[in-house]
């Protein structure tokens, strides 16, 4: 077995505004893995600047993730004549990259794909035959950008809508979320919140009074995370259900994970494999929450169609069959020079063909 690393910058048709900033492009790594009968396969480690834990300058990054491929490439070529070759691979990628989720994740899908082909898992979505229901991202612009984009993502048939708060005038947000109910019961429209962690501990609780009103599903990260006793207390008593995301950066063991959801009980966790440990950790979160009452569900980080359509498989496969809980997939159409997909989107459902 042999393994390619290649550099790829794709640039967004839209500036993609987040709390934290405004993204204009973004850089993925895909790994290739090669054998000697002409089998490969193709994983993307897409880490996030500023918020991933093995976010680091380009070439560090590149020189890291192939000094770590190289180091266990001689196991994985030994295991893969084994029996339960693809499950020993896994295994050795989840210990060598515990620290490094977005390269686990890269590594995790190559090894999928090496192996089962185009179909990763074996689910009804990955073979054509269900849809995933999606939210609608409204990304932050100005008061006017975000209101197009919310109209715009009723108008194309989705019932959940995701508006992302804390880059405009408080006021001015609520004001957007108070057209959609004017119009729209929360039985037609769920309206899911994402604050990346914009509000302050002492704002947080009027803000989420306010936000009641307006029967909202959810609100992501309403605090930043590493305020475990200022979260607990706003998860214990906030008139809106909380779920968290940057939260779960960077606990990787089963220990801290269950500490974190012991101390804050959450009523969500939201999960993004190139962030929170690639399949193997978002596996062990869902089922460590689920053991704890605590749902969760799977969305993307700004991937290419190559880690959304592993994204998407996976979410099918953890799941399981008849998914009516909404995802927060992406539709790979955030890039003007995206790469080739299986996806695509009807109505408020993702498929994958």
């Amino acid at each position: 077995m042999i393994h390619q690393v290649e550099e790829r910058v794709f640039h967004f048709k839209q500036p993609a505004g987040t709390s934290r900033g405004v993204y204009l492009k973004r850089k993925s790594w895909f790994i290739t893995l090669l054998l000697e009968d002409g089998r490969k396969g193709m994983g993307e480690c897409a880490p996030l600047p500023d918020l991933s834990m093995d976010a680091m300058p380009d070439d560090d990054f590149e020189l890291c993730l192939n000094t770590r491929i190289n180091a266990i490439l001689p196991r994985l070529t030994e295991a893969q004549e084994q029996p339960d070759a693809l499950g020993r691979q896994l295994k050795i990628a989840e210990t060598a990259f515990s620290d490094y989720p977005s390269m686990r994740f890269g590594l995790e899908t190559a090894l999928l794909n090496l192996h089962h082909g185009e179909r990763l898992f074996n689910t009804p979505f990955s073979r054509g035959e269900e849809g995933i229901p999606i939210n609608g991202l409204v990304w932050m612009g100005s008061y006017d950008e975000m209101e197009k984009r919310m109209e715009e993502k009723i108008e194309k048939g989705f019932r959940c809508v995701k508006i992302k708060i804390g880059a405009i005038r408080f006021d001015e947000e609520l004001e957007l979320i108070r057209k959609i109910r004017r119009r729209f019961s929360r039985d037609i429209i769920e309206i899911r919140t994402d604050a990346n962690g914009a509000f302050s501990p002492s704002e947080a609780m009027d803000r989420l009074q306010q936000l009641a009103q307006f029967q909202i599903h959810s609100i992501e990260q309403p605090i930043r995370q590493h305020q475990w006793r200022e979260m607990a207390e706003l998860c214990r008593i906030s008139p809106v259900p909380v779920a968290l995301d940057e939260e779960l950066i960077g606990l990787s063991s089963a220990h801290d994970k269950t500490e974190m959801l012991e101390l804050v009980k959450p009523q969500y966790i939201v999960l993004k494999p190139s962030l929170h440990g690639g399949i193997a950790g978002c596996s062990e979160w869902i089922d460590l929450a689920a053991k704890r009452g605590v749902k969760s569900w799977i969305t993307s980080a700004l991937e290419s169609n190559v880690g959304l359509n592993a994204i998407a498989q996976f979410a099918s496969h953890v799941y399981g069959e008849h998914i009516t809980f909404h995802q927060g997939l992406g539709t790979g159409q955030i890039f003007t020079d995206n790469t080739d997909s299986p996806l695509s989107l009807h109505g408020e459902y993702l498929w994958h063909h």
